[in-house]
């Protein structure tokens, strides 16, 4: 009787792919960079001539080792290690494999990074210059609604610390005047609500009047575009807030979508907030991905300490 044809490399990652897809509601990003990890694997792998259903432990330390000889960053070296041991465990569980060649496989010690963090006084300037450009009546209205987006787009994202993807794909139903929270789809396809203040409500209705006025009141999109996606791309976002950013004297390296999500999360717990409801807002599954935030509360209590504890106005004899 003829051997079945062993799957090809592409097959089982493509197995391993719809699997993350239908069972744990991977987006397109996450996906994208599993794909890609996964093929750069399979690509060594074929170089040190053997395959994703052959290789051994000793192949995929050989991977690794490549890896950091290629000079990858240490937080990089994590991600494709992280890609393997869960392609491995999936093809292991699946039959494909009557071992899991990766279980044993140890990753590179990663330094703590704490995230990129705007002060307060940083984000009010932000807001303070795109509603001054917004409010620019001697701007072509094209231009005045270019800024009343980006105001807008700002706002949001300080308001309610969503990803950038999730404040990219919001529809033009989230800017109606009765909402008071957002409901927000986001990764894993799961749903969480998120409050609106009052200056948010503010710059979507602004933004919604002159983008009304410009004759695009029917767009399916809170931010849309002429653009592949139909809404606005996180890249040009990034854009245009560095450009802001400039103006007010912060570098573009130091600012980001992503960066502002930070300033959301630690201005709250700078101001008490408990760090499950930071979790909560955020969308984060795990509290200890919260948990980066923790300097922001060391540094709290360690001022509350030092300015409610009683002996601290003398030293004790």
């Amino acid at each position: 009787m003829a051997k079945r044809p062993q799957p090809t490399d592409d097959a089982l990652v493509e197995l391993f792919l719809d699997m993350q897809a239908a069972e744990r509601g991977a987006g397109e990003n996450t996906l994208a960079a599993y794909r890609n990890d996964l093929a750069d694997l399979a690509a060594h792998l074929r170089a040190a001539g053997t395959s994703v259903a052959k290789a051994n432990t000793d192949d995929l330390r050989g991977f690794l080792k490549g890896l950091a000889e290629r000079g990858f960053a240490a937080s990089s070296l994590a991600r494709r290690l992280s890609a393997t041991r869960q392609l491995y465990r999936f093809l292991y569980a699946e039959g494909k494999r009557g071992d899991d060649p990766a279980a044993v496989l140890e990753g590179p010690k990663r330094a703590l990074t704490l995230p990129k963090v705007l002060s307060i006084a940083e984000v009010d300037g932000l807001l303070a210059q795109a509603r001054a450009n917004a409010e620019n009546a001697t701007l072509p209205k094209p231009v005045r609604l270019r800024h009343a987006r980006l105001l807008c787009l700002l706002e949001v994202v300080y308001a309610t610390g969503l990803r950038v993807s999730e404040l990219m794909a919001l529809p033009a139903s989230a800017a109606r005047s009765d909402q008071r929270m957002l409901a927000v789809r986001g990764k894993g396809n799961k749903e969480r609500l998120v409050p609106l203040n009052g200056a948010a409500k503010r710059a979507m209705a602004e933004y919604l009047a002159l983008r009304a006025e410009a004759g695009h009141a029917k767009e399916k999109w809170l931010f849309p575009s002429f653009g592949e996606q139909g809404h606005l791309t996180r890249q040009h976002f990034a854009r245009e807030l560095k450009s802001l950013g400039q103006a007010c004297g912060i570098a573009p390296a130091c600012l980001s979508p992503h960066v502002l999500r930070h300033a959301f999360a630690s201005h709250l717990l700078h101001n008490g907030a408990d760090l499950r409801v930071v979790q909560t807002l955020l969308g984060h599954a795990d509290i200890s991905t919260t948990q980066i935030y923790t300097h922001v509360l060391e540094e709290r209590l360690k001022t509350l300490v030092r300015d409610l504890h009683p002996l601290n106005d003398g030293e004790r004899g």
